[in-house]
């Protein structure tokens, strides 16, 4: 008898580690850190939010589901991450000045009155960096980290297919 535990499990329960220290850092960042989350900000979390729960199902039925429902599981949280790390990289790119933002985050409105003033909440700009650490913005993190839940993912998938085999 093995005593060591499945090396799908254990990837798969990583990237969720990995992606809920993300998540809470990022609200975290904004609720107590006082970070103002700009609108490519917020729907990198999309990703997280979506894709957190669906993993988290699939760990905690890990035994108990269907293996055609497991693959289709992990394919569809690793496909949500794929398109945050997208997300993550397109919105670095936005801040480096590679290419322009949405205009609804990096340009200015045309017609703004002094009443309206009083009833904006702060508004960041997507091409405004307000954190940065090695030289890397929050949303290149966020990149790289969605990035390696995908890695992550595959790898379970992976190492599923394997185990199946054996």
């Amino acid at each position: 008898m093995s005593t060591t535990r499945p090396l799908d499990k254990i990837a798969a329960g990583f990237a969720f580690i990995l992606g809920l220290a993300t998540i809470l850092g990022a609200l975290g960042s904004q609720f107590i850190g006082g970070l103002q989350p700009c609108e490519l900000c917020l729907e990198q979390r999309l990703p997280y939010y979506w894709g957190l729960p669906l993993l988290a199902l699939a760990l905690i039925l890990w035994n108990g589901l269907p293996l055609t429902v497991w693959y289709i599981a992990i394919a569809i949280v690793a496909a949500l991450f794929a398109w945050g790390a997208w997300l993550g990289g397109f919105h670095a790119g936005v801040e480096w000045g590679f290419w322009p933002g949405p205009t609804a985050c990096t340009g200015v409105g045309n017609e703004l009155s002094m009443d309206m003033l009083n009833d904006l909440q702060p508004v960041i700009g997507c091409d405004v960096v307000q954190f940065r650490f090695l030289g890397i913005s929050l949303a290149g993190y966020n990149a790289l980290i969605s990035a390696a839940i995908v890695v992550l993912l595959l790898a379970a998938m992976l190492f599923q297919a394997r185990r199946g085999r054996t």
